[in-house]
């Protein structure tokens, strides 16, 4: 299995996982910091990016197979992660997995949802993904102006403002080009069975799941069902944030991150 992935600074290992339809490259608001302090290794899930999709069935759990042989390849077994939205979701699989990832830190992980609320993540990042395909070939011209910028990232960010062109550039580009796009959004929004969470006491390693308090795809109140799933985590609120903590509060994400995962 082939995973994409960039390698940035030295140190103790740092895995870094991207959410729905993104790639590697969201987490560029952060990254410097990051890797001026430890080996960040920031991978394209199998079906995004430039990593090919998986063969057979893709689900979130073959996803997190997928990774977790990408860390027993590549040495990192015991890497401490960070996830966003779906790829939170993921990290928080490997953490109940055990044996896989050192400390963990979720961000604005997706599956937490009751009744209809999974709508607001479907609609959401279906939206972005017809926007990113139909106007991909004006998409570099559309960034330029923050009316823009302000429409196609309307319910991902808080802090639209604060957004390179070049960063929502990339990130339409990625939706608009994400091969495992459909089969991945299918199966977490109506995935079947759904997946666990882990009990108190069998975490080895601390978890932190973190939510934006502005944020209109993983609503806040999910927040309590999540450490309810997973009652070892310790549960981190930004403010002014919306779903993207590592857009909308880069500098305290990257020091919840180096603080959380620190020796």
């Amino acid at each position: 299995m082939l995973i994409n992935y960039v390698r940035r600074g030295q140190g103790k290992p740092l895995l870094l996982v991207h959410g729905l339809g993104s790639n590697w490259r969201t987490w560029q608001t952060i990254l410097d910091p990051l890797a001026a302090e430890r080996a960040v290794v920031a991978i394209d899930l199998p079906g995004f990016g430039k990593s090919p999709p998986l063969e057979g069935e893709v689900t979130l759990r073959t996803l997190a197979g997928a990774v977790a042989r990408f860390l027993d390849e590549h040495d990192l077994c015991g890497a401490d992660a960070v996830g966003s939205s779906m790829g939170a979701r993921l990290v928080l699989e490997l953490a109940r997995r055990g044996q896989v990832l050192g400390t963990v830190v979720s961000l604005g992980p997706g599956g937490f949802w009751a009744g209809r609320e999974h709508l607001a993540y479907q609609i959401s990042v279906c939206l972005s993904m017809r926007l990113a395909r139909g106007f991909e070939s004006a998409m570099p011209a559309l960034v330029t102006h923050s009316w823009a910028r302000t429409l196609l990232l309307a319910r991902f960010s808080a802090q639209r403002h604060r957004l390179s062109p070049a960063l929502v550039q990339e990130e339409m580009h990625s939706y608009a080009v994400a091969k495992s796009f459909q089969l991945m959004l299918d199966d977490f929004v109506r995935g079947s069975p759904p997946l666990e969470g882990a009990a108190l006491g069998t975490l080895a390693k601390p978890v932190v799941i973190g939510w934006g308090r502005l944020d209109k795809v993983c609503l806040p109140r999910q927040a309590a069902r999540a450490q309810a799933q997973f009652p070892d985590a310790r549960l981190h609120w930004f403010e002014r944030c919306g779903h993207y903590p590592h857009w909308d509060q880069p500098e305290e994400t990257a020091r919840l991150i180096l603080d959380t995962t620190a020796d």
